[in-house]
């Protein structure tokens, strides 16, 4: 008998949902406690009832060859190259001084100077390189499986091997229930100093009919971060109106993606019955997918969609990029939490598949 491919020695944990009959919905969802609980796959039913790979993502043993890379894969870069990463203790990038002879910059987190792993940044000759998606991307998280259709786990955190200020527990709840996909994330300070905390997921929505031009978003939004270029993807410190703009997709139907590259983290959530919402649609396979989250303090929803591959990524995310950085105007909210000894706050988000209403996606 074959055994599963391992990643960091261990492997991938299969949770099961017990779905409605008919209709589309999530079946089951493997996941690495090994990478920081990230989301490897997820199996949908399409409207069709056809079963399909929910998640941009390689064949298992693919994987875990990719995120057992060596290194190639510094800070697990690799684990938000497919599937879902988990992020924290922020999300997206973080900008600081270069350390010479070192992939690390400096940079100030909450008016502490800390250290960051280096691990991303403009590909051009010359672009900055920075901090990218927090310091859990290759963490081993220990795990429990109460019951078919659930995984937890727990990460001890600590202050991060030194790279962020005080301490952090993290508890992760994955679930499958009535066709819809969960992930909760609570983080609690276990240290003596106030804790900066952001949270966020980086999911790679595939789409079936594998035709991203025809493909739509729906996210009710005021704003977008303007940034440097697409190769930094920097934050200049400006919001941006996308009323009337190729980047307003707040509409019932939301608006085809058709060309247009995305990169960008949209602000300013016009929230729905108290829910952050964002909808990927895929008119010629006739299924969209509704993100939600009632977190209040998932302040963005950052997007990435590049014109010539069939997915699109949704991270609903506490804080802005860099959101230490020097751009922002004095009193700006760039999303990171701050939580006292022994405080909490959670993260929650909610993927529930659905067949289009031909009125409403017309």
């Amino acid at each position: 008998m074959n055994r599963p491919p391992q990643i960091g020695g261990a492997p991938p944990v299969t949770i099961r949902g017990d779905p409605p009959p008919h209709g589309p919905a999530f079946l089951a969802a493997d996941i690495a406690p090994s990478r920081g609980m990230m989301l490897l796959q997820a199996r949908l039913r399409l409207p069709s009832g056809e079963v399909v790979d929910a998640l941009t993502s390689p064949a298992p043993a693919d994987a875990a060859r990719t995120l057992d890379g060596g290194p190639a894969d510094f800070a697990g870069n690799h684990a938000f190259s497919f599937g879902g990463a988990i992020l924290a203790p922020y999300a997206n990038r973080i900008r600081g001084r270069a350390v010479p002879e070192r992939r690390e910059i400096e940079t100030l987190v909450d008016g502490k100077i800390m250290r960051l792993p280096r691990n991303w940044g403009g590909k051009a000759t010359g672009a900055e390189q920075y901090a990218m998606h927090g310091l859990i991307l290759n963490a081993a998280v220990t795990d429990d499986q109460p019951g078919a259709d659930i995984l937890t786990g727990t990460l001890d955190a600590g202050g991060f091997a030194g790279r962020w200020p005080s301490r952090t527990e993290l508890t992760f709840e994955w679930r499958i229930a009535r066709g819809a996909l969960s992930l909760k994330i609570t983080a609690r300070n276990t240290g003596t100093e106030v804790l900066p905390i952001g949270l966020g997921w980086h999911p790679y929505f595939a789409l079936p009919s594998g035709d991203r031009r025809q493909a739509r978003l729906r996210l009710p939004a005021a704003s977008r971060v303007e940034i440097n270029d697409y190769d930094e993807v920097l934050p200049t410190g400006r919001l941006l109106a996308v009323a009337g703009t190729p980047y307003d997709f707040s509409a019932e139907g939301g608006a085809a993606l058709g060309g247009l590259y995305l990169d960008d983290c949209f602000t300013d959530l016009q929230r729905e019955a108290g829910l952050a919402v964002a909808e990927v649609v895929d008119p010629a396979a006739g299924l969209g997918l509704r993100i939600t989250s009632p977190s209040a303090r998932v302040k963005a929803i950052q997007v990435y969609a590049p014109r010539d591959r069939p997915f699109v990524v949704v991270e609903p995310q506490f804080n802005l990029a860099d959101p230490y950085g020097a751009v922002w105007p004095e009193g700006r909210d760039t999303g990171m939490v701050r939580l006292s000894l022994g405080e909490t706050v959670s993260y929650e988000v909610r993927v529930e598949p659905f067949a289009l209403d031909p009125i409403r996606f017309k």
